[in-house]
C-alpha cells in the first residue's frame, strides 16, 4: 500500500473532492477514492502526515493515475487545525462535488457541516458522527438547507445530499463476516451481507460452486497457483471480471471469485425467553442442587410406595402420612406396629436432609433473582460460537451485527458499564466480566470450543495478548483482531500467519473496514460498496432503470455487457417506499425488498430499480462521464453473446 503524494497547494479545479479528519480515516478515505473512483483529492489533515498509508487495499496505480514522468498523480494536502470557514473555502469547498468531515469530535463535524451547506448548498456532504440520533437530525437539517436553495432537486439527489456515517457502523459488517466466513471482501445491501469467495481451480470431474454469479475469473491456474497474487509474471491470463457464460465455461483449470451471501453454518444460540424477571427455571438451583432434590423426591415416592405395600392404607393417604412424618408434624406412632414405626423414622431421617436443602434453594433463587438483571453466564457445553473480546463503540456494533445474522456470541468486557453489556442484555448474550488479559478469563468464555475471536477492545497491546492468548490454547482458532496503526497490523498478520500457518488471522484497523463505506458515500448513495480482485477492483452500485438505454426495455439477460456491468438483484418495492440507502440495513419491522434470484428474460422497466456489478468505466459509462470509454480493468472482449444469466 503505496503512501500517498503530497502536493501542498490550494485547489483550483473544480469537480474535486475535499477530505477533512485528523486521524487515519481521513487519509485512507483520500487513498480509496484516488485508487479505487479516480478521483481528485484535497485533503485537509492537522499534520503532515508525510509516512502516512492510504491507499486503497488490493488496488495499485494504474496508467490512469499516473504523469508521462511515471509518478502517481498526487493528493493535494493542505494543514489545518481545524475545517473553519476559511479553511474550507481555501481547499476549494465552494467548487467541490462532495466533502468529507471525519473529525473524530461530532462537535466538530456538525460546525463544519453547517458551515459547507452555507459556502455550497448543492455539496455532497458525509459526515462522521456516533451519535445516531444526533446525526439523523443533522441529515434532516442539511437536507432541508439544500432543497431550500434548490427547490427542484429530485428526491434521489436530495437523499443522496447528506449521509451521516458512524466507522464502527461502516466496520462492523466487514468484522462479523470476517468471523462467520473468514474475509472482509463484502458489500452490505438491504440488509444482506455479501462476500466475494475466491474458488480455487476445480479438479478434474468436479463442478465450481457458481454462487450467485461469477464475478471474475483469476490469474490462477492449476498449474500456476501463484497467479492468485496478480503478479505481472504469474500468469500470461491476467483476471477477466464479469466474464460471461461461456467464457466461465471455457475457463478450465482457472480460479474464480463469486458472490454468494454471508451465513452461519455452525450451530445457534436456541431462542430462549426468559422467565419473570429475565430468570429461567433451570437457572435458579445449581445442578448439584437439583441432583440433591431429585433425591429426596425419590425417597419421599421410594417411602410412599412402601406405605401403600406393607400398610392397608390406599396411595394418598400413604403420601399423606408420609408427608407428615416428613415434616414432624405426625403423632408419634408409639403405639403403631413395628412397620409404621420404621417408616416413620425413615421419613424423618429424610426430613432432617430436606431442611438445608430448602435453605439452600432459597438463598440460591434470592442470588438468581438479584442477578437476573446482570449478564448471563455462558451457557455449558456451548461451542461453535464467536468470542467478542470488548463491548465498546466498535464491540456493540458487531454484536447486534452477529446476533442479526444468528451467530451465538458470548462477550468478554472489563468494565460492567460499557455501553454494550446493556445491549447484551436486552440480546440475552452471555457476558464474562473480567480482564481479558488475565487467568482463566478466555477459558470462561470456552474459547477452546469457539469458532472465531473477535479482540476489538480499544488496547493494541490487550487485543493482541488475548489473541496469543487464544492461539495458545487454541491453535487453529480463527481471529480477527482490531489494531489502530496499518503498518502493525500488517506486521502482525505475517508474523501470526507463519507462526501458526493453518489457522486463519485477520488484523485490520478500523479506519481500513468503514473507509469503502465512506467512499462509496462520497460517490452518492447508489454506490454501495468496492470489492479488489487482485490488481483491479468490482463495484456495486444502485441504479435506476430510467434513463439508462442499455437497461431501459431490455432482459436481464440482453442488459449484461461482460466485462462491464451485469445485473445482480432488482428491488421489488414500490417507487414511493423505497429505501434511499441499500447499504444500510432495513430498520427493524421492514423486510428486505431486493429479488437476488431474477429471471434472464425479466424485462427491466423505467420504474425499476436494479442493483449491478460493473467495472469502472463500466460505472462511469452508465453513469454517462465517460461514454463508451473502454475499461482497463476489463479483459478484451469477443463479440458479445447473450446468454441466459
Amino acid at each position: 500500500m503505496a503512501a500517498l503524494p503530497q502536493q501542498r497547494t490550494t485547489a483550483r479545479a473544480a469537480g474535486h473532492m475535499v477530505v477533512c479528519g485528523d486521524d487515519g480515516l481521513a487519509r485512507r478515505l483520500a487513498g480509496e477514492l484516488r485508487d479505487v473512483y479516480r478521483q481528485r483529492i484535497v485533503l485537509v489533515t492537522a499534520d503532515d502526515g508525510s509516512g502516512a498509508r492510504a491507499s486503497a487495499p488490493g488496488t495499485e496505480p494504474t496508467a490512469e493515475d499516473t504523469t508521462s514522468a511515471g509518478t502517481v498523480l498526487p493528493v493535494r494536502v493542505m494543514t489545518a487545525q481545524a475545517p473553519t470557514r476559511e479553511t474550507l473555502l481555501r481547499a476549494g469547498v465552494d467548487r467541490a462535488t462532495a466533502l468529507a468531515l471525519l473529525y473524530e469530535d461530532d462537535e466538530t463535524n456538525l460546525r463544519a457541516a453547517l458551515a459547507a451547506r452555507r459556502l455550497s448548498p448543492g455539496l455532497r456532504l458525509v459526515v462522521r458522527m456516533y451519535n445516531r440520533k444526533l446525526g439523523q437530525h443533522l441529515e434532516e437539517i442539511l437536507d432541508q438547507a439544500a432543497l431550500v436553495h434548490f427547490p427542484g432537486m429530485d428526491r434521489a439527489a436530495l437523499d443522496a445530499s447528506t449521509t451521516v456515517l458512524s466507522d464502527a457502523d461502516t466496520a462492523a459488517p466487514a468484522l462479523a463476516a470476517t468471523a462467520v466466513a473468514g474475509t472482509n471482501k463484502v458489500v452490505q445491501a438491504d440488509g444482506v451481507l455479501l462476500r466475494a469467495a475466491e474458488r480455487t481451480p476445480p479438479g478434474r470431474g468436479e463442478s465450481p460452486d457458481p454462487g450467485l454469479c461469477t464475478l471474475a475469473l483469476l490469474s490462477s491456474t492449476t498449474a500456476d497457483p501463484a497467479g492468485a497474487e496478480g503478479s505481472e509474471g504469474s500468469s500470461p491470463r491476467g483476471p477477466v471480471l464479469l466474464p460471461d457464460d461461456r467464457t466461465v465455461a471455457g475457463s478450465t483449470g482457472r480460479g474464480s471469485v463469486v458472490l454468494e451471501t454471508v451465513r452461519h453454518a455452525g450451530p445457534t444460540l436456541p431462542a430462549r425467553r426468559l422467565a419473570r424477571r429475565g430468570a429461567r427455571l433451570r437457572d435458579l438451583f445449581s445442578p448439584r442442587l437439583r441432583w440433591a432434590l431429585a433425591g429426596i423426591v425419590t425417597a419421599v415416592l421410594a417411602l410412599t410406595v412402601t406405605t401403600t405395600v406393607l400398610t392397608d392404607a390406599d396411595p394418598v393417604h400413604a403420601a399423606y402420612i408420609t408427608l407428615l412424618d416428613l415434616f414432624s408434624i405426625n403423632d408419634p406412632a408409639v403405639d403403631a406396629p413395628t412397620t409404621n414405626q420404621v417408616l416413620q423414622l425413615l421419613s424423618g431421617l429424610v426430613g432432617l436432609a430436606l431442611l438445608p436443602l430448602l435453605v439452600a434453594g432459597a438463598l440460591e433463587a434470592l442470588g438468581t433473582f438479584r442477578d437476573s438483571g446482570g449478564p448471563r453466564r455462558p451457557p455449558r457445553g456451548l461451542s461453535g460460537h464467536v468470542v467478542l473480546l470488548g463491548l465498546g463503540k466498535v464491540g456493540t456494533r458487531v454484536l447486534a451485527r452477529l446476533r442479526e445474522l444468528d451467530i451465538p456470541v458470548v462477550c468478554v468486557e472489563e468494565d460492567p458499564d460499557a455501553r454494550g453489556v446493556a445491549l447484551a442484555r436486552r440480546l440475552h448474550v452471555p457476558v464474562v466480566l473480567g480482564d481479558v488479559t488475565e487467568d482463566g478469563v478466555l477459558e470462561a468464555a470456552q474459547v477452546h470450543r469457539a469458532h472465531a475471536l473477535l479482540a476489538l477492545t480499544s488496547s493494541d497491546t490487550t487485543n493482541l495478548e488475548a489473541t496469543l492468548s487464544a492461539r495458545g490454547v487454541r491453535a487453529d482458532l480463527r481471529v480477527a483482531l482490531r489494531l489502530y496503526d496499518d503498518d502493525f497490523a500488517a506486521a502482525v498478520h505475517r508474523t501470526l500467519r507463519t507462526a501458526h500457518p493453518r489457522a486463519l488471522t485477520r488484523s485490520r484497523s478500523v479506519s481500513h473496514l468503514s473507509a469503502p463505506a465512506f467512499a462509496g458515500a462520497m460517490m452518492g448513495r447508489q454506490v454501495l460498496g468496492a470489492i479488489p480482485v487482485e490488481r483491479k477492483v468490482l463495484l456495486f452500485a444502485a441504479l435506476l432503470v430510467a434513463g439508462h438505454p442499455p437497461f431501459e426495455g431490455r432482459t436481464v439477460a440482453e442488459a449484461f455487457r461482460p466485462g462491464a456491468w451485469r445485473v445482480l438483484a432488482l428491488d421489488t418495492a414500490a417507487p414511493a417506499v423505497r429505501r434511499p440507502d441499500l447499504a444500510a440495513a432495513p430498520h427493524d419491522g421492514e423486510q428486505p425488498q431486493l429479488l437476488w434470484d431474477l429471471h434472464p428474460g425479466y424485462v427491466l422497466r423505467p420504474e425499476d430499480r436494479v442493483v449491478i456489478a460493473a467495472t469502472r468505466r463500466g460505472l462511469a459509462e452508465l453513469q454517462g462521464r465517460l461514454p463508451g470509454a473502454r475499461d482497463p480493468d476489463a479483459a478484451p472482449l469477443r463479440q458479445r453473446t447473450v446468454t441466459g444469466g
